[in-house]
C-alpha cells in the first residue's frame, strides 16, 4: 500500500462526520466465499446461473433450485468473517457509519456490524412465494422447498433474483445514506452491478469524498477521489 495515500485516507476518515460504506463480493472472497459463478462446480457445473436464480426457474423446477441454494448455504456456512469485516464493525462502534452491502452471506453481522443494509437480500433468509397471508409451514421434506399447510405456497430463498427489483426499503435507506454522507468508502466491488454501483457517484455529487479499496482496478476508480489498491483485509485495519 502507498503510505502517503493511506495516511490521506486515514485523515479523511478521522475527519468525517457521516460515513457511508458500500461493500461487494471482494470482501467475502477474502473469507473464501465463492462467487455466484464460482459455486457452479461439481454437479452444478452444467447449469447457467439464470437457470437457477430466477422466479421462472424456481416455479419450473423448485426442488432443483432449492437444492442449489442449500448447496450454497452449506458452502458459506463453512466460512468465517475476515479482518475487513471486523474492522468495519469496529469503525461503526467509534463513528456514525451506514454499512450497505451487496453480499448475501451475513458475514458483516457475524463480525458484529449492526443494522446492515442488505441490497441483495440474505442467503439464509426465506420468504413466501405468493401465499395466503396466513402461511404456516408444514414439516419440510429434505431436498424440497417448505410449503404452506393452508394454501400450498412455496417458500423461496430471501435473495434478489435476476430480473427482480431491490428491496424498496433497503434501496431507499442506501440512497439516503449516499446523499447525506460526507465520506463514501467503497470496498471490494467491481462497480458493474447496478443500481448499487450508482451509489458512490450519488455520494460524490452530494459533496462526499470517495475512497475506493480494491486490489484490482474497478469501474468506480474514475468516481473516486482516492484509490487504495490493496485487499480489504489488509487495508481497512490500517485505516482506523
Amino acid at each position: 500500500m502507498d503510505a502517503a495515500l493511506l495516511a490521506q485516507a486515514r485523515d479523511r476518515i478521522a475527519a468525517a462526520s457521516q460515513i457511508f460504506v458500500l461493500t461487494g463480493a471482494g470482501v467475502s472472497a477474502e473469507s473464501g466465499v465463492p462467487t455466484f459463478r464460482d459455486a457452479l462446480t461439481g454437479l452444478w457445473a452444467r447449469f447457467d446461473p439464470e437457470e437457477l436464480a430466477t422466479e421462472a426457474a424456481y416455479r419450473r423446477q423448485p426442488a432443483l433450485v432449492w437444492q442449489w441454494y442449500e448447496h450454497r448455504r452449506a458452502m458459506v456456512s463453512a466460512t468465517q468473517p475476515n479482518p475487513a469485516h471486523f474492522a468495519l464493525a469496529q469503525l461503526a462502534d467509534q463513528r456514525p457509519v451506514t454499512l450497505v452491502t451487496q453480499n448475501i452471506d451475513g458475514l458483516h453481522q457475524q463480525a458484529g456490524s449492526q443494522q446492515v443494509i442488505e441490497l441483495h437480500g440474505n442467503l439464509f433468509a426465506n420468504k413466501w412465494l405468493d401465499g395466503c397471508g396466513r402461511c404456516d409451514t408444514v414439516p419440510p421434506v429434505p431436498g424440497e422447498p417448505p410449503h404452506c399447510a393452508l394454501c400450498g405456497a412455496m417458500m423461496r430463498p430471501g435473495v434478489v433474483w435476476f430480473g427482480e427489483d431491490l428491496p424498496r426499503v433497503a434501496r431507499y435507506r442506501a440512497e439516503h445514506a449516499a446523499e447525506t454522507c460526507d465520506l463514501c468508502l467503497v470496498v471490494g466491488t467491481s462497480g458493474l452491478v447496478y443500481p448499487a454501483a450508482a451509489l458512490p457517484g450519488m455520494a460524490r455529487e452530494n459533496g462526499a469524498f470517495v475512497i475506493v479499496v480494491n486490489p484490482q482496478p474497478s469501474a468506480l476508480d474514475a468516481t473516486a477521489d482516492l484509490v487504495l489498491a490493496a485487499p480489504a483485509g489488509q487495508c481497512l485495519p490500517a485505516l482506523w
